[in-house]
């Protein structure tokens, strides 16, 4: 038995733990570049103890935004980048930190769409605090940029690109709305999943996904019904943060290979597909014969059932889907003919390579059929 498992250098996770942030960010730099999403307003208190500018983004990272980043950090002379938001913002501040540390442009190191090049020198520093409870993109080594003009989205990705500090705080996620909660929520609950059954899945990380899954299955319905609900909060910050450890040193599977060329091509945001795509997933493996008592094993964690079978858990996911209300993938603009040139894309996707059995294009074709 040989595994790795890298993460952040360095986890604080609490209520009020954002307090920490200004202090931790003179700790590693004297020059920051503070990156956001939209929402920046959101959080004004804590970016104006930064004394660094604010590079703002808007929806997921895509090359050109990217780019305007590297730029605005050259400018700065950026020692260290501080990411504050969903993971889209925090994935752009971990590819700015790692592109403005290294000469070359972007392409020369994305993957799929670019020349996969090893980055030569090791990033700048990152302190990553996310604001929802989905992505865990605070402890991954990659981050995932749109190429519109390739129509797909493609990682960027290096053992320094993980952050020097994670910082997760529940109560930044007090206010995110019901639909954002439930995308985000799922997203978490797929990379606890998907790693648990993956081909790569080692000792270390099925502690991880099991005691994530057992807090997500408990806390997301809760969270749903009512925000204001810190202990669900609490225990979904806990789920993202622990789907993160685990999609990063186990990888995923299926969902997350539609979940590229989908987000590529059309605006549905990334954890919305996940959500539509889990239970069809889960379905075609079991019905591969892959992983079964895992996926019996989840079973039995999401509906309290010792004698649950594999095939109940999917089915609790499917029932929970319909209970969030999640979209189908028709509601994003995709259309059946559109599904034999996604299944092609899909099936090149690097998280594809960890689903726990190869599937054939036609139960990829039948997976995305039924979540239209």
């Amino acid at each position: 038995m040989r595994f790795e498992f890298a993460t952040a250098g360095r986890i604080l996770f609490g209520c009020g733990a954002a307090a920490e942030i200004p202090a931790a960010a003179a700790g590693f730099g004297q020059r920051p570049l503070v990156v956001t999403g939209k929402s920046s307003e959101r959080l004004q208190k804590l970016t104006s103890q930064i004394p660094g500018p604010i590079f703002a983004i808007s929806g997921e990272p895509s090359v050109e935004v990217i780019q305007a980043g590297v730029h605005a950090a050259r400018q700065r002379r950026a020692d260290v980048v501080v990411a504050i938001g969903g993971g889209s913002a925090i994935d752009a501040g971990k590819a700015i930190a790692a592109l403005a540390a290294n000469e070359g442009g972007l392409f020369d190191y994305l993957e799929v769409v670019g020349k996969a090049l090893p980055l030569p020198r090791p990033a700048l520093s990152v302190i990553a605090v996310p604001t929802t409870a989905g992505t865990g993109s605070e402890v991954t080594r990659n981050a995932v940029i749109a190429s519109p003009q390739h129509h797909v989205k493609a990682s960027l990705r290096s053992p320094s690109m993980p952050p020097r500090l994670a910082i997760i705080d529940p109560e930044l996620t007090y206010s995110l709305p019901p639909a954002l909660t439930v995308s985000t929520g799922l997203d978490a609950l797929t990379q606890l999943i998907e790693p648990y059954v993956s081909a790569r899945a080692n000792p270390l990380t099925d502690g991880i996904c099991l005691e994530g899954i057992r807090r997500a299955a408990a806390a997301l319905p809760r969270v749903f019904e009512n925000g204001g609900d810190t202990e669900a909060r609490r225990d979904m910050s806990l789920a993202s943060l622990f789907g993160g450890l685990a999609l990063a040193n186990a990888g995923l599977g299926a969902v997350h290979g539609f979940a590229a060329p989908v987000g590529g091509r059309f605006p549905a945001p990334h954890g919305a597909v996940c959500a539509a795509l889990l239970p069809h997933v889960m379905r075609a493996n079991i019905a591969a014969g892959a992983s079964l008592d895992r996926y019996a094993a989840i079973a039995r964690l999401v509906t309290g059932d010792a004698a649950a079978s594999a095939e109940a858990g999917a089915e609790w996911v499917a029932a929970l889907c319909r209970r969030l209300s999640v979209p189908r993938l028709r509601d994003y603009g995709i259309r059946a003919g559109d599904v034999p040139e996604l299944v092609e894309l899909a099936s090149k996707a690097s998280s594809m390579k960890a689903n726990p059995v190869v599937l054939s294009p036609v139960a990829l074709a039948s997976i995305l059929n039924a979540a239209l």
